[in-house]
């Protein structure tokens, strides 16, 4: 087997430094952002947002760490999330008041120096009911209150942040530099006329893209100061030099178009970590770097400016630099994406429009120096197809070999013809990338949150569906008068009822979106979105309808234990007579406690699971989604006939690490599983319940309707090191990807680590640091994760070849 380990010293320095740093909290962002609100109160709210990202540009402090190649940085320190606070701050203060500081969580801690905190406590004053929280609670129907304590739906993620879920056009910005940008919006405000109705809106609209990319290009000029200023008093003359180069290129990067590997490099990261300022919503991702990159890697190649070696170092400082991007999210959030991941994506592989392979010398390099840097960032992704090269399958299978979880594998041979069925355009649908965990978006022309809108508890459905509406954890009653289960004398009734809360609640869960974009509008990304066709033609933001693209999607959770609920009991109580209404619903309430309850649970937990290749129930679990789709096509998102394609919902079962706490809100289900327990994760089996293999796994996910699911499909397998430590384990784990190819499934992603290593992890977390586990659509250091999601990961089923 192939090992991977980095073999530059520098590093291995930027590496620890990066690794070693404890994650802090950096209020320079709160304190300019706070300051240009102040200062700008009667501007329009695009020249107050564009103003506040430039305050922050101007003034944050900023740093070049020695031996860096690639340099900017979001906050005060590296590893150290900045402060948001038009977005919510009530959560900040509760903590701060409560507990004295960020660090007093299960897990995802972070600290703020004691000195901050009164700064801290004046600037959330200010935002006090102003804020995007402020505004959706003022509007928001008693109803979907209710049912979001209930957690059924949970919407605080979109409430409490900005979109992020995006990439935006990296091509474009390296053949016209920003100044092509600038120029662009400048010609696009020499048309307008103000004398039209929304004149004055795109005119604010066009000179805030303009304010926006100037301070982007100063941020820059920055960086060039002080490097030539670290220059003069360096003594190392070889670091002496490469600080000079520094200086040279953020002179004029990025400004100007790159005319180099590095330039570009540094480029991407300066356009990428901007997004990551201007707002703190995650899964900003950089799309397909191997492709973008390519020409300018090959030329300085070929010409000998570059050798591989160096390319390799800066591409793994990029690597470096987004695992130092950190965000910090409320307490009651922070659960929904455990391990501090931020969801930043790099697609390498693919296919062409004329079907041939799109792998090439970059995708190699990328896979190469990701597998060495072992970092939960970037967020690597393969795409494979019919025709990808043995070479590329079997270097993503060594690298996912080494087991920390990347790169995810997925499909063109479905995701390029949902696109199509979708009405992406031929070209673009062979285009697309991987946004955060598993979305799927066109680079610069999809609008916000691919994947990213309220989740949807389906087993808190089922609960709710048993009990008339009634939550036992809340006390709350939401739809009632449909029965409950001792009242559904046959499977039909009870599948009745099902549909009838699943319409309610996928009502609910849309209503709770809307009220998060109305909102939203009045925090607009404006940098980002001049970087999304077409935006500045039609001078709107993502937000508002500028992209070409805007198809979104809810998250799904808990998918297989709602069809093996609904399994068991079709068949030991509808069918085979084993059990009662009456003794099931006695051993739910009581979480089946005692001899008589354990007996009923066995029973159930014998029943057909989903993830074996049962019709029997992935029958069901296709039913259930079949449910959800008729009703959730209903619907359209705020852009609808304001300009994009789409303008509606797609599916997706990536729930992020959302079945933890989902499960967490829920009662005991007909499955076996004890009440405030995980749910299964994404489109995957529930844990330690699908016993045939691997292979009878991707049969049951893939008869999902998979070609709808746009918003990303997420299935997790779990593997012993043991099974591919040798020549023939390997080769059976490779035809294993290729028969996910054949079958068409649209990603998988593997854990290949011992049950014993992650135990000893518990036991010794500092022993065992670097270990690195698939979360969900992501990966995170294990020993940062809070206790149930480590247990939740350890109970997973562990496949054997």
């Amino acid at each position: 087997m192939k090992t991977y380990e980095i073999k530059s010293e520098r590093i291995k320095k930027l590496r620890e430094s990066v690794m070693s740093q404890r994650p802090m909290v950096c209020i320079e962002r709160a304190r300019y952002v706070t300051q240009a609100y102040k200062e700008n109160e009667a501007q329009p709210v695009y020249i107050k947002r564009a103003r506040a990202l430039e305050k922050t540009l101007e003034n944050m402090s900023i740093y070049i760490k020695d031996g860096e190649l690639i340099v900017g940085n979001q906050a005060c320190e590296e590893r150290t999330a900045p402060i948001f606070p038009e977005y919510a701050v009530e959560w900040m203060e509760k903590e701060l008041k409560e507990k004295g500081n960020f660090d007093k969580r299960e897990g995802d801690n972070f600290y703020l120096p004691e000195e901050h905190i009164d700064e801290l406590m004046d600037i959330i004053s200010y935002w006090k009911g102003k804020t995007l929280r402020d505004k959706c609670d003022a509007v928001m129907p008693e109803e979907i209150r209710k049912a979001s304590e209930v957690k059924v739906i949970h919407g605080e993620g979109n409430m409490t942040s900005g979109d992020g879920h995006i990439v935006p056009d990296f091509e474009k910005a390296l053949k016209v530099g920003l100044e092509g940008i600038i120029k662009e919006a400048e010609e696009r405000l020499s048309r307008v006329d103000i004398s039209e109705n929304d004149a004055l809106r795109e005119k604010a609209f066009l000179e805030s893209v303009i304010i926006a990319n100037k301070s982007v290009i100063n941020f820059a000029k920055r960086y060039s100061k002080l490097a030539r200023e670290l220059s003069i008093k360096e003594e190392d003359e070889r670091r002496r030099e490469e600080l000079l180069n520094i200086s040279k290129i953020c002179e004029r990067i990025p400004e100007k178009p790159p005319t180099s590997f590095y330039e570009a490099v540094q480029m991407v990261w300066f356009i990428h970590l901007v997004i990551q300022i201007e707002s703190n919503g995650h899964s900003a991702s950089l799309g397909r770097v191997d492709q973008y990159l390519y020409p300018y890697y090959k030329n300085d190649i070929e010409k000998g400016i570059i050798d591989r070696d160096f390319a390799k170092e800066l591409l793994q400082c990029l690597w470096i630099k987004l695992y130092s991007i950190l965000k910090i999210r409320p307490t009651s959030h922070s659960g929904y994406g455990a391990g501090y991941p931020t969801y930043q994506n790099v697609t390498i592989g693919g296919t062409n429009p004329d079907y041939s392979d799109a792998v090439n010398d970059l995708s190699f390099l990328i896979l190469e120096s990701v597998g060495e840097a072992k970092l939960t960032q970037p967020n690597l992704s393969a795409r494979v197809h019919s025709n990808t090269s043995e070479k590329f399958i079997r270097e993503c299978g060594e690298v996912i070999a080494t087991g920390f979880g990347m790169p995810a594998i997925h499909n063109d041979e479905i995701i390029i013809p949902a696109l199509l069925n979708r009405g992406v355009e031929y070209r673009d649908a062979f285009n697309y990338t991987m946004v955060g965990c598993v979305e799927v978006a066109v680079p610069g022309k999809w609008g916000y949150r691919c994947t990213g809108m309220s989740f949807l508890n389906l087993i808190k459905v089922f609960e709710l569906t048993l009990n008339d509406g009634y939550d036992k954890r809340t006390g709350h009653t939401l739809l009632s008068g449909n029965g409950r289960l001792r009242d559904f004398k046959d499977y039909e009734s009870l599948w009745r009822a099902w549909e009838k809360n699943i319409a309610y609640y996928t009502k609910l869960s849309v209503a709770l979106d809307k009220i998060a974009d109305t909102n939203l509008l009045e925090y607009p990304d404006i940098f980002c979105s001049s970087l999304i066709d077409n935006c500045i033609e039609r001078a709107k933001t993502a937000k508002e309808g500028g992209a070409v693209y805007d198809i979104v999607s809810g998250l799904q959770v808990g998918l297989a234990n709602a069809a093996n609920s609904f399994a068991a009991l079709k068949k030991l109580v509808y069918e085979d007579k084993i059990l009662t209404l009456e003794e099931v619903e006695r051993a739910l309430d009581t979480n089946f406690e005692g001899v008589e309850g354990e007996r009923i649970r066995k029973l159930m937990l014998k029943a057909p699971k989903y993830g074996n290749d049962i019709d029997y129930v992935d029958s069901i679990a296709v039913d259930i989604y079949n449910s959800y789709i008729k009703e959730i096509t209903k619907y359209k998102n705020t852009r609808y006939g304001k300009g994009p394609i789409g303008g509606n919902y797609g599916l997706s079962t990536s729930g992020i690490s959302s079945n933890v706490p989902m499960g967490a809100v829920t009662g005991a289900t007909p499955d076996g599983r004890k009440a405030y327990t995980p749910a299964a994760e994404g489109a995957s089996p529930v844990q330690g319940t699908d016993y045939k293999g691997p292979t009878s796994v991707f049969k049951s996910v893939t008869k999902l309707p998979t070609i709808l699911m746009t918003g990303g499909q997420l299935l997790n397998i779990k593997f012993s090191p043991d099974l591919l430590s040798d020549e023939v384990g390997f080769e059976k784990f490779i035809i294993l990807l290729k028969s996910f190819i054949a079958m068409k499934g649209w990603h998988v992603q593997f854990n290949i680590i011992s049950t014993e290593t992650l135990r000893a992890a518990q036991r010794e977390p500092e022993k065992y640091r670097d270990i690195i586990v698939r979360v969900a659509g992501y990966c995170a250091q294990f020993v940062t994760l809070d206790p149930t999601t480590q247990e939740d990961i350890i109970s997973r089923t562990e496949q054997r070849l």
